[in-house]
């Protein structure tokens, strides 16, 4: 017998990795969100007890799946509210009569994309949609999805709630969309993927620089997506984007956890294996001629980790790149982006006048990248009266204590 512990490191790992999957296939069983959730929530605290006894099942999966459909014959049975789904369960409680007990060699059917793109649905509003996604795919609790959003567990509890209620009322589908709206519902997928690793790779607030957790999980999705979704370019194009970008997590950082620019990031450390996957899997998704935005800005990326230095960078080449994005996704923030690289590639003085074309911009207004970018442009320009003003700006549109302490140490320098 196994001391509680490890049974419960045991399941905290089941619950980690297989937790996406399993739900999906419950919810493919069942046909309710809400309900395979609660169900299998109760088989995994079953499980901390039954597990002791026991030990371990042969197939955890399995034994969660089995349990998790009795358990829902069970409430179907008592609440009303579940008579809707009373066809389905009566198939699985004809099922559930047969196996006394659960199948070892069960093949769970892998229904994560489906349910990737119903957390994903356009009727969702985008907090809910992210939220719904962390819960569903990656399995984090409410409270650690609502430490992400600063908000109260209770308040994330009641916006999961609705978000899965909506899905209930709304009768969104659980089903992969038509030819005719997958590429729009991917772009969608995409984005809140891309979300939160942005999050966990520049952590928006709190002390922290980088929240590790957040940029794991973001790129365990990506990879769920991408092997169910292998064809789809943009999809490789957004992993070798996360990849490289995280090959240089950890001088991201001092031991302290002061924050390193790029520009003084020892890259003897960057992460070679991360650079290595991230840019075979760039150079495979563009053979194929179906470049999109993902894939450009892992070009980009993947030119900053394949440079011995910063002042060995090719910064014509991400200056073209950064053109190139903007044709096909025009907006202000790659101009910003792109004005950092038009600096080094050309002159300070044309990028502040790059800049200068969307400083008028309602977004531009509190948007922090652009104070800080500017800021140096107008550093390197010996304009040191309007760097201040830009720095000081740029610290307080900053919720980051780290990132805070790294501009305020700037500016005392001017």
């Amino acid at each position: 017998m196994l001391p509680p512990f490890k049974i419960e490191q045991a399941i905290n790992q089941i619950v980690r990795e297989e937790w996406g999957r399993i739900l999906a296939a419950l919810v493919a069983s069942i046909g309710d969100l809400q309900l395979a959730e609660d169900v299998l929530q109760d088989a995994v605290e079953q499980a901390l007890t039954t597990w002791q006894q026991q030990g371990l099942p042969r197939s955890p999966a399995a034994w969660l799946i089995t349990t998790s459909k009795r358990r829902a014959i069970d409430k179907a049975r008592r609440d009303s509210r579940f008579a809707k789904l009373q066809p389905e369960l009566r198939y699985l409680a004809e099922l559930d009569a047969q196996v006394e007990e659960p199948d070892e060699n069960m093949v769970i059917p892998d229904k994560r994309l489906e349910l990737i793109f119903t957390c994903c649905h356009p009727a969702l509003e985008e907090k809910s949609r992210i939220a719904l996604t962390l819960r569903t795919l990656g399995g984090l609790t409410t409270e650690e999805i609502a430490k992400t959003f600063l908000d109260k567990p209770k308040t994330m509890a009641q916006r999961l709630s609705r978000a899965k209620n909506k899905i209930s009322v709304a009768g969104i589908p659980f089903k992969l969309p038509d030819n005719a709206h997958l590429q729009q519902r991917l772009t969608t997928v995409l984005s809140v993927i891309y979300f939160i690793f942005n999050e966990g790779y520049s952590a928006s607030t709190g002390q922290r620089v980088v929240r590790e957790d957040l940029a794991d999980e973001a790129i365990r999705l990506a990879r769920i997506v991408y092997q169910l979704m292998p064809e789809q370019t943009e999809v490789a194009g957004l992993l070798a984007l996360m990849l490289l970008h995280d090959s240089r997590r950890f001088t991201r950082t001092d031991s302290t956890g002061k924050m390193i620019s790029l520009a003084d990031q020892n890259r003897e450390l960057w992460d070679s294996t991360r650079i290595k996957e991230g840019t075979s899997l760039l150079k495979a998704t563009l053979a194929k001629q179906q470049v999109g935005p993902y894939q450009l800005q892992a070009a980009i990326s993947a030119i900053h980790a394949e440079s011995i230095s910063w002042s060995d960078t090719d910064w014509q080449q991400i200056s073209a790149i950064y053109e190139l994005l903007y044709a096909t996704q025009p907006s202000p923030v790659v101009r910003v982006n792109q004005s950092v690289a038009f600096s080094y590639a050309y002159s300070a003085e044309e990028a502040l006048a790059l800049l200068a074309t969307i400083e008028n911009n309602e977004s531009m207004l509190n948007y922090q990248p652009f104070y800080a970018a500017r800021a140096d442009l107008h550093i390197r320009t010996g304009q040191r009266s309007q760097a201040r003003a830009d720095l000081k700006r740029a610290i307080e549109l900053s919720h980051n204590t780290s990132q805070i302490e790294f501009l305020e140490e700037k500016l005392t320098t001017i």
